[in-house]
């Protein structure tokens, strides 16, 4: 059977990054989706005649390979991005402490907001930029930072428990999806390091002016027909088997099977042990333990963690900011939507709840009321006029939980193809979970499935003479 030069497994957006960049160096490609849309958890759905986001994502200015990405797709005339970094910070009062980019180099591009941040005391807001000083001392490169919380670390800093809940994870939380408490302090470096303390404008604050299915669905399936990549949505990869000759056989949903001469496998963690049960570690990769047991799934006890969006229409205006952040006992970041759904003098907001654990188990009611009555601590309007309607959805597997000791079960897509994940199988690994440096986000899925292809292409697909 003659198959295709590459199979990606996986619509997401490193599916889509992956087979945009093997179609452009030349390989024939198909794009397996078992979804009926491409673009993963961001996506859209279509609700009483209204497009609404499954949930909130924001870029920030120094994710590069996602700008790219959409620019790449003709999409960059979607996209939003705050000339400069400002976000009003609530707690339980109408009164902000406003977070803003100043005019000097980073670090102290925050040393003004970090001074006037009133739901600290003046000592603590003293601390902060000692803690920030020893933050950008930390060795990214330092896997033994991987053994401790983020949160240990900053009280040895001399940071209070309230400078941890109040200022370290209204930043940190909703890139990492877990607070200080349960993060790496790896991780929290590495995501500090690129967001704040090496430029100041890397954390300007960036979103879809329309839903993100017009982006990475629309577009990117528009790209992807111009680069000549065939895609199949609706159509589950079943199980990756080694085929009579050595090459690899893809059994599908349909009946059908493919057997193309590399795959790359775009897929979560918990559904990569399901497509190919024979993946073995057949020998470390210098200066990273794999930390998997014999026979152990690839990505075995990388954990989750969830998020919660809460979805509320108003008949009028009751938030007066395009973003806000709340801290305190329900930490949130609320989003004004209401141009992106064309919603007109009215208002739709979208309350995001990161590291959702403790919500999991409520009601739909009972966290509509919670997240309703936070807002209404620093929102007024929303006391005096209730939604018309609400909406919440979960995600309990939402990312990857980048807990201590968990850097180094995230797979690298070199590591595969070779020596290594697989054996000498050209499989290899994308996702937004494997280690491509950055907390698991749409910038990681970017990076991944791209670096993905590179190194698929480089090892499995150049032919001779090429």
């Amino acid at each position: 059977m003659i198959g295709p030069d590459l199979a990606v497994i996986g619509g997401g957006l490193s599916g889509v990054a992956a087979a945009l960049t093997a179609a452009e160096a030349g390989a024939s490609v198909i794009l397996l989706e078992q979804r009926p849309h491409l673009g993963g958890l961001a996506s859209s759905f279509h609700l009483q005649g209204v497009e609404l986001d499954y949930g909130q994502h924001v870029f920030l200015r120094c994710c590069t390979a996602y700008r790219s990405f959409v620019d790449r797709i003709g999409g960059a005339e979607h996209l939003e991005l705050q000339e400069r970094l400002a976000v009003p910070v609530f707690n339980g009062d109408v009164r902000p402490a406003w977070v803003r980019r100043g005019l000097l180099p980073a670090p102290l591009h925050l040393a003004r907001s970090i001074l006037l941040y009133r739901h600290l005391s003046f000592r603590e807001r003293l601390a902060v930029p000692k803690a920030i000083r020893a933050l950008k001392g930390l060795d990214i490169c330092d896997e033994s930072l991987d053994g401790s919380t983020f949160a240990s670390w900053l009280q040895r800093e001399g940071q209070t428990d309230r400078a941890v809940e109040r200022f370290w994870d209204f930043i940190g939380l909703p890139t990492l999806n877990l607070p200080a408490g349960q993060v790496s302090l790896l991780a929290a470096a590495r995501t500090f390091h690129m967001g704040l303390l090496s430029d100041a404008r890397a954390a300007d604050v960036g979103w879809a002016r329309v839903p993100l299915s017009r982006l990475h669905h629309d577009l990117a399936g528009t790209a992807l027909a111009g680069t000549g990549v065939t895609v199949r949505l609706r159509t589950k990869v079943q199980a990756i088997d080694v085929a009579d000759a050595g090459g690899l056989r893809l059994s599908l949903s349909d009946g059908s099977s493919l057997e193309p001469r590399a795959v790359i496998s775009a897929v979560p963690p918990r559904s990569l042990g399901t497509l190919f049960t024979g993946g073995r570690l057949a020998g470390d990769p210098p200066c990273k333990s794999t930390g998997r047991a014999a026979g152990a799934p690839l990505g075995a006890g990388l954990g989750h963690s969830p998020i919660i969006n809460v979805h509320f229409w108003f008949d009028r205006r009751v938030m007066p900011f395009v973003l806000a952040a709340g801290v305190g006992d329900l930490p949130l970041w609320v989003f004004d939507r209401s141009t992106s759904a064309k919603h007109g003098p009215d208002q739709y907001l979208v309350a995001s709840l990161s590291a959702a654990d403790g919500l999991m188990n409520s009601s739909n009611e009972e966290i509509a009321a919670s997240t309703l009555n936070a807002l209404g601590r620093f929102l007024p309007e929303i006391e005096r006029r209730r939604p018309r309607r609400w909406l919440v959805i979960k995600e309990a597997h939402a990312t990857i939980g980048l807990r201590p000791g968990t850097d180094r079960l995230r797979a690298k897509a070199e590591e595969s193809g070779t020596e290594g994940i697989f054996g000498t199988l050209p499989i290899f690994v994308a996702g937004a979970w494997t280690d491509t440096g950055w907390p698991p986000t749409m910038e990681s899925a970017i990076r991944s499935g791209t670096h993905a292809a590179e190194i698929a292409v480089k090892k499995s697909l150049k032919r001779e003479g090429s």
